[in-house]
């Protein structure tokens, strides 16, 4: 994990801190996902605490039949803060989850026709990327989001530990001189399609062999089943849009998080590009739930619900409404 001194905001984006009451609820947010990963002990001891509603004092709500929950004590900020955060969290140490994330325009774009996307949406949705990280045990981005924004896929905006950084290039285009093969900051792996004279190591990174289909692309539920098998078993798919919609036409994504930004690009890279529907009944209508990111919306999408457990149940209750009866929670986190 970073230290504090070292999570900074993105230049020239100032990016809110947690206020004191986010981060005593941040806190008991990481305590729960290491407990529900089989942990007894909470962050900063040695001493078991077997009931996670005790270890985080009162401010997450677990049983087995329904999952995490928010206490009905929680309020304001933090209840919103833990009502975003807490269906990631898995029900059971050995359930998966499959999250994908894009932050997009209201037409539908990530990114402008040049390919400039820093920054489509607005800071509080850059921190609730990091907080998404955070959260997960691998981050997942395609080849075209390294060599486009050289990203570093670490949590600087928040506590909580660096997730194993999964970059997918088919054909092993990307520079090794890219940040993620060299910072060493995060273990990290390069995955390329299977064949002969593959290296092992690509800068710092371990290169990661996978079968293709007949169209040369990967196969994605052999990736997601590989890791898995490492233990890697919260992916966050942060993009970008055909990685994302690949992994969607897949039926690979348990949750989709769209973050719309009021701004209108006009042309450029769509975020979701998937095959036609013949018709508006067999288009995908997925159960969302709405909050406000600033000036942003985030659609909290269940794409697969509850596939066997995984997911974990917050329990919501809507404080405000928009005029299609969705929640709208307001708090800008």
């Amino acid at each position: 994990m970073e230290s504090a001194a070292s999570r900074q905001s993105p230049p020239g984006l100032p990016v809110p801190d947690l206020t004191p009451a986010e981060d005593q609820a941040w806190s008991a947010l990481l305590f729960a996902r290491r407990w529900s990963r089989g942990a007894t002990a909470p962050l900063a001891s040695a001493t078991p605490v077997p009931d996670p509603l005790m270890a985080t004092e009162g401010l997450i709500a677990r049983s087995e039949a329904t999952g995490w929950g928010v206490p009905p004590a929680a309020t304001g900020e933090v209840r919103t803060l833990l009502e975003l955060y807490l269906p990631l969290l898995p029900r059971q140490p050995m359930a998966t989850l499959t999250l994908g994330h894009l932050g997009q325009s209201l037409d539908g774009y990530i990114a402008t026709a040049r390919g400039e996307s820093c920054y489509v949406t607005g800071p509080a949705n850059i921190r609730h990327l990091h907080c998404l990280r955070a959260l997960a045990d691998a981050v997942l981005v395609g080849a075209e989001t390294v060599a486009a924004d050289d990203p570093r896929l670490t949590t600087r905006l928040v506590p909580g530990d660096n997730p194993t950084r999964v970059i997918l290039d088919p054909r092993r285009r990307l520079p090794v001189a890219r940040q993620v093969f060299q910072d060493g900051a995060a273990p990290t792996l390069l995955v390329c399609a299977a064949g002969e004279g593959l290296p092992h190591r690509w800068g710092q990174a371990e290169v990661l062999a996978v079968p293709t289909a007949e169209d040369g692309r990967l196969r994605l539920e052999a990736l997601v089943g590989e890791l898995h098998r490492r233990g890697l078993r919260h992916l966050f798919v942060e993009g970008g849009g055909l990685t994302v919609s690949r992994f969607l036409a897949a039926g690979l994504l348990d949750r989709l998080h769209l973050a719309v930004a009021p701004v209108v690009i006009g042309e450029g890279r769509r975020g979701l590009t998937l095959p036609a529907s013949p018709a508006l009944g067999d288009c995908l209508r997925p159960s969302c739930r709405v909050f406000r990111l600033g000036a942003d919306l985030l659609f909290d999408c269940e794409t697969r619900p509850d596939p066997g457990g995984a997911g974990a149940r917050a329990v919501t209750e809507p404080r405000e409404a928009n005029s299609l009866g969705a929640p709208v929670l307001s708090r800008v986190y």
